[in-house]
């Protein structure tokens, strides 16, 4: 069956990876909507190329550019809304960083469309809600992080759930500072954190890859998504990047998923899934590979795993207010106001100061997110 796709950020890494899978398995996807930040021309040539005619921009100033033909046109936050109300999909694939892609998802799940996850802020700051209303309207949240829809393959088929589980384990690859010492990192610059030594991403998530506050993320969100306390989430170091996670059972066995380091692997299985299809990506090819390394986190260099693992067992608002002072300290060292290991303290010190609240209703998440991002941004 040929399903209607919604690309929440279609000019970013996850949005044009995406759109290769549709070309590549035009039988089973089509384009429908596709949203985007102020990239007016990338998108135009992505609606043109796949005849798509309901585009966002999140620019407001700049819409008016995309008009021509039978456009039907959206602009900011509302507009993300607005789309998919008016698209109504089979799926929507969210890959929108931060904030922004809540309401979407939550709209697109109470019109009953599966839901693509790229984005981990919102399972971040409102997992609950999110899973709950999804649980409610029995609609599929589908990972498309390599980590979450590596657990979710190797989970197929065992119906006992968490309590068949031990441990879900997410890999990181470590990020370009896995070897440095404690000294070293006081002298990190914008360039260095920028240099991945696996993937190719945008800016935010390659610093937040070099802090592993990228995998601090990871492991909230796979607490929701798989419906399993934190206590069950470990990270382990892997600088290969070829085990994409792994899922050890009560029983001591543990299944792990494997392949070469491309992201349309995973948009493609949440796409066709619960099939899986024959497509042109490279295979694994086990002879080339020099060595599989593993190896335990720096917890005390790189204290975002700790902080992502109290805000994940204390819960209400606490991830969306890490989430926040997270993305307020991510942008002020891109702009080289503060430190690379100032980081974290911003973090750890907006955590204190914001009043904890044991809820995620979306008015309070929001409000959460907005006192967090003003206490971050006081600290700097």
């Amino acid at each position: 069956m040929k399903k209607r796709v919604v690309i929440l950020g279609s000019t970013g890494s996850i949005g044009t990876s995406a759109l290769t899978v549709a070309q590549q398995i035009p039988d089973r996807m089509e384009i429908v909507g596709l949203a985007a930040g102020s990239r007016v021309e990338d998108i135009d040539r992505q609606a043109r190329e796949f005849g798509v005619s309901h585009l966002c921009l999140a620019d407001e100033k700049r819409v008016g550019e995309l008009k021509g033909g039978d456009r039907q046109l959206f602009a900011g936050a509302e507009g993300l809304v607005e789309l998919v109300e008016a698209v109504k999909p089979d799926l929507v694939l969210v890959a929108i960083v931060g904030v922004e892609g809540l309401r979407p998802t939550l709209k697109a799940i109470e019109l009953g469309c599966d839901i693509a996850v790229a984005s981990k802020e919102i399972l971040v700051m409102a997992g609950e809600v999110v899973m709950n209303a999804a649980r409610q309207r029995g609609v599929n949240i589908l990972p498309v992080d390599s980590e979450h829809n590596a657990i979710f393959q190797c989970l197929e088929g065992h119906q006992g759930g968490a309590d068949e589980v031990s441990r879900l384990i997410i890999t990181a690859s470590g990020g370009p500072f896995r070897t440095w010492s404690s000294d070293r990192l006081g002298g990190v610059q914008l360039e260095d954190a920028l240099k991945h030594p696996t993937w190719e991403m945008g800016r935010k998530i390659t610093i937040d890859s070099a802090t592993l506050f990228n995998k601090g993320l990871e492991m909230i969100e796979a607490r929701w998504l798989f419906d399993i306390p934190m206590s069950k989430v470990d990270v382990v170091v892997h600088p290969q990047s070829i085990v994409h996670s792994m899922v050890e059972f009560v029983d001591g066995s543990i299944l792990a998923q494997l392949s070469t380091t491309d992201m349309c692997f995973p948009i493609q299985y949440a796409v066709v899934w619960p099939e899986r299809l024959k497509n042109e990506l490279k295979p694994l090819d086990f002879p080339s590979l020099a060595k599989l390394e593993f190896e335990a986190p720096r917890l005390d260099d790189f204290p975002a795993l700790n902080l992502a693992r109290e805000a994940g067992e204390r819960g209400g608002t606490l991830p969306a207010v890490l989430n926040a002072a997270n993305e307020v300290a991510n942008a002020a060292f891109q702009e080289r106001r503060i430190g690379f290991t100032k980081i974290w303290g911003v973090v750890e010190e907006t955590m204190r100061k914001v009043s904890h609240i044991d809820s995620q209703e979306l008015e309070i998440v929001v409000a959460a997110d907005r006192e967090a991002r003003e206490v971050a941004a006081g600290l700097l």
